[in-house]
Formats: structure tokens, C-alpha cells, sequence
């Protein structure tokens, strides 16, 4: 029998269609069940209602959906809102479940501690819920099973987008908190993430399906503008952190110190990985390699069923 894995997603869900893909991956996976979803980062209720959206249409109840922070950590930075959150999936009579009244941050740390070394994080979005979480209750890092955080770049030698990536650049002081906190964390960055892709076939298979749900999925691909821009393929970045879940052995694996710059001109919200010795403690366990043919087939193979 697989490993049972008790998930909570962590969520920016929006118009980058990944983060509904990794939903998606996570409702697809028998081994996984989902004990709460938070949403975290600019219009969290809008967000909240794509998250139920999401569930409605695949016939799923009881799943609790809990709005966090909008702002980062210190505010610094304005909020990055591109406007087509929710655009060919919400509608203005849809019936959704309500929305749960606890806060994100509450949730959070009252479920990881209620159950100790048994609760993975997975962390897609910036990282300002996660780390409210950590500043507030000293004893929430380290009793989480495992944190997998999508975000962040460790090879910068060949880009034209800068060192920041979106979830660490969106608010980078609570990603510097989250990687100081001695939690168990898996990383899984641009490194990785820009060799995994979603093309037309993919989508495809999910029309094929017809269901409302499935046909949900492929629309929100279809729209989204990366996807277009890239003549029908785009990456699959927070799938295939909700793909480490299950199956890390398609991951290759570094362990890394990693830090985050926050005073750089030019590189604030870097991360900055460093092989661990005396002085710097490993932090995290970094994907810096897959099998991006096992990985697309897996995630293609989850969304679609």
C-alpha cells in the first residue's frame, strides 16, 4: 500500500494556472487527503472562492477552505494582481460552501500542533501565512512532517528574469523567517520546475474526459496567458511540488543553507543556497534534478483521472 500523506495547500491560486493544476494533482492522488486548503496573498476570499469552485465541480464536500494575510510580512512591497483571478470559472450565481470563519493562521497552527510529525505543509504561493505561523507559535516548524515549498531559483546563470523568483519576490521576509525556522523543508524551485511542462495533448486528455470538472481544468489552461504566449505549453511548477509529495524519488535531491537576500539593489528575494558545513546548517533539501518524462506522465496521469 502507498504512503498515506495528510496534506494542507497553501495557496496563491489565481491566474497562473499551476496552482489549480496542483489542486488538481492532489484530488487526483488516492494518497493523499487534503485536511484544509488556506489561501494567502492579495483578494484571499476570491481566491477562497476558486479554491470551492474547485471542489464543487468535483463533487467533493468537507474539505475546509480558511482565508489568510493579503499583505507581506512588512508590507514593503505592493501587492502583484494581474486582474484575471477567477475569470471563466466563477460565476456570479454560483452556490459555493461557506467559507470557514477560523483565520488561515489559526488553522494552521492549531491542526499542525493538535497533530504532531503528521501534517506535510504544501506551500505554492508566498510565504506570509507560513510564516505568521512560525512567528507566532515557536513549536509550529518543527512539528509539521514535512514543509514542500515551491519558489525560488538556486542556479541563476541563465535567465533573463532576474534572481527573484514570484513567490519569494512577493514577499521575501517571510520567506527569509520560513527557511530560518528549522522546519523540515523540500524545495522545489525554477531549477526543476521550468523543465516540466503542460502542452496541448495534456489538455487534450482532460477535454476528453467531459465532465464539468475536467472541462474546468482545461479551460483555465486554455485562458491562461503564458499558455497562450508559449504557442500551447506552459510550466508546471506547483504540480510538481504536489507531484514531490508522492513521489520525491523523481526529484533529485541537493541538501543546501539556504537563504534569502532582502537589501540587494539588484538582488533582493534571491535565494542564496550554500552547501552546509559547521557554520551553516543544512535548511532544506533542494530538487535540482528529475525525470521530466516519469514527472509529466504522473502529473498529466493524476489530472486527468
Amino acid at each position: 500500500m502507498a504512503d498515506q500523506h495528510r496534506v494542507i495547500f497553501d495557496t496563491d491560486i489565481g491566474t497562473d494556472i499551476d496552482d489549480i493544476l496542483a489542486l488538481a494533482f492532489l484530488l487526483g492522488s488516492p494518497e493523499i487527503t487534503i485536511d484544509g486548503v488556506t489561501t494567502v496573498y492579495g483578494d484571499v476570499g476570491l481566491r477562497a472562492r476558486m479554491v470551492q469552485k474547485v471542489l464543487q465541480l468535483r463533487g467533493i464536500d468537507g474539505i475546509p477552505v480558511h482565508t489568510g494575510i493579503g499583505q507581506p510580512l512588512l508590507g514593503l512591497d505592493p501587492v502583484y494582481w494581474p486582474g484575471h483571478e477567477g475569470v471563466g470559472l466563477l460565476n456570479d450565481n454560483d452556490d459555493l460552501a461557506t467559507i470557514s470563519d477560523r483565520h488561515a493562521v489559526d488553522f494552521l497552527i492549531g491542526h499542525v500542533l493538535a497533530n504532531p510529525g503528521e501534517i506535510t505543509l504544501l506551500a505554492v504561493g508566498p510565504l506570509t501565512n507560513v510564516a505568521t505561523a512560525v512567528i507566532r507559535e515557536p513549536r509550529f516548524a518543527t512539528s509539521l512532517k514535512r514543509l514542500v515549498i515551491m519558489g525560488g531559483r538556486i542556479d541563476i546563470s541563465d535567465t533573463t528574469s532576474g534572481p527573484a523568483e514570484h513567490n519569494i519576490k512577493c514577499d521575501p521576509e517571510a520567506a527569509h523567517v520560513v527557511f530560518a525556522s528549522g522546519a523540515p523543508i523540500e524545495l522545489v524551485p525554477l531549477d526543476v520546475t521550468l523543465r516540466a511542462l503542460i502542452r496541448q495533448p495534456g489538455v487534450g486528455a482532460l477535454r476528453k474526459r467531459d465532465t464539468p470538472y475536467h472541462d474546468a481544468l482545461a479551460d483555465q489552461v486554455d485562458r491562461y496567458p503564458g499558455f497562450v504566449s508559449r504557442g500551447g505549453s506552459t510550466f508546471l511548477h506547483d504540480p510538481l511540488a504536489a507531484m514531490a509529495v508522492v513521489n520525491p524519488d523523481l526529484l533529485g535531491w541537493t541538501a543546501y543553507h539556504v537563504g534569502v537576500e532582502l537589501r540587494g539593489t539588484l538582488t533582493r528575494a534571491m535565494t542564496v543556497a550554500r552547501l552546509p558545513d559547521n557554520r551553516t546548517p543544512t535548511t532544506a533539501r533542494v530538487a535540482m534534478e528529475l525525470d521530466v518524462t516519469a514527472c509529466e506522465t504522473l502529473i498529466a496521469a493524476r489530472l486527468a483521472s
